[in-house]
């Protein structure tokens, strides 16, 4: 059976509940930047949903309220602004916010398993031009886990397409971050074989974003038409 597609964006937006509004109010600046959310991530997301016909699971609470892309044991799942709440209110965050999410992309992915079909997973992100005093050296990365053959072979075959319609496109493959990395693709790879689960993190420079006009589109075009690629090569 055909595979099934799902995209998901874990950092769409930067709101801020109102609850917590008060932990915030120096934070406004922050919001605005790679800390507060994933510029441009929820517009490929939904071009590519809609390109597939896929269904798309967004989240609009910013990642400094309790990061979506990072297990609950891991410590930068909460910010220096929401560390220090109680154990309560933590719970309450991870009620509301965190858990819906996750679980919506499980039952997508767990009722294409129980059918016999296999989810390509596309978690879109995007990343900032430069970290640190370090300017990233790519326009597109494609983050998997190598030791998974679907996935790396996935990888391959979009880098492949992306060179084929575009070679001044600079795409690198597990960059800027590691693909294996803790996130929710990592989550799903321990729940599901890789003859059903394939995730891929794609991440896109910011610098297209800011600039917008004609090239962040002409580069959003060529997300959505070499992933198409790859899913028939694939």
């Amino acid at each position: 059976m055909r595979d099934v597609v799902v995209v998901t964006c874990e950092h769409a937006g930067n709101r801020i509940p109102a609850r917590y509004a008060h932990l915030f109010r120096r934070w406004q600046r922050v919001l605005q930047t790679h800390r507060g959310f994933d510029a441009g991530a929820l517009a490929v997301a939904r071009d590519i949903a809609a390109a597939c016909k896929a269904p798309l699971v967004a989240a609009s609470v910013s990642r400094l309220v309790v990061d979506l892309n990072r297990s609950l044991s891991n410590p930068s799942v909460w910010s220096e602004a929401t560390r220090a709440l109680q154990a309560d209110e933590k719970r309450l965050i991870v009620s509301r916010w965190y858990l819906p999410h996750r679980e919506k992309v499980l039952a997508l992915v767990d009722d294409a398993a129980a059918s016999g079909r296999r989810v390509i997973h596309i978690a879109s992100h995007s990343f900032t031009p430069e970290l640190d005093g370090r300017v990233r050296t790519a326009d597109v990365g494609l983050l998997y886990d190598p030791a998974r053959t679907a996935e790396a072979l996935f990888a391959d075959n979009w880098k492949a397409a992306f060179a084929e319609r575009d070679p001044d496109l600079r795409v690198r493959r597990n960059y800027p971050y590691a693909g294996k990395g803790d996130g929710l693709t990592r989550s799903l790879r321990l729940r599901f074989p890789d003859s059903r689960y394939v995730g891929i993190e794609l991440e896109v420079n910011q610098a297209f974003v800011a600039g917008g006009g004609e090239r962040w589109r002409m580069l959003r075009k060529a997300v959505v038409d070499t992933l198409r690629e790859a899913l028939r090569r694939s």
